[in-house]
């Protein structure tokens, strides 16, 4: 495998990552958190950094807006849920442990 098809093959698998996590909108951003250590905020960080290194200006709503397929305030009001006490405490102790 050469270096373009290497950088296709990954483009296409951040588009199915990428409409994956907009189709299951049932799995909230503190979940991904807790289980993987990144949600799709992160994603839209990586996104605006990526861009800038490459020359392109986004910012973070542009991204955030690439990744969740909407607006951000328009997904956190359709299917934002609030975070119960077990996975905050799971959140306080996922973020002790990345520091």
């Amino acid at each position: 495998m050469n270096d373009e098809q290497k950088t296709k093959i990954e483009s296409k698998v951040f588009e199915k990552l990428i409409k994956h996590l907009q189709n299951r909108t049932d799995v909230q951003n503190i979940d991904l958190m807790n289980l993987s250590g990144f949600c799709r905020n992160c994603l839209s960080r990586w996104y605006t950094e990526a861009a800038e290194e490459y020359g392109s200006k986004i910012d973070k709503h542009q991204a955030r807006e690439i990744i969740y397929g909407m607006p951000h305030s328009v997904w956190k009001e359709k299917y934002q849920t609030d975070a119960d006490e077990d996975q905050k405490n799971k959140f306080k102790k996922t973020i002790a442990e990345d520091h």
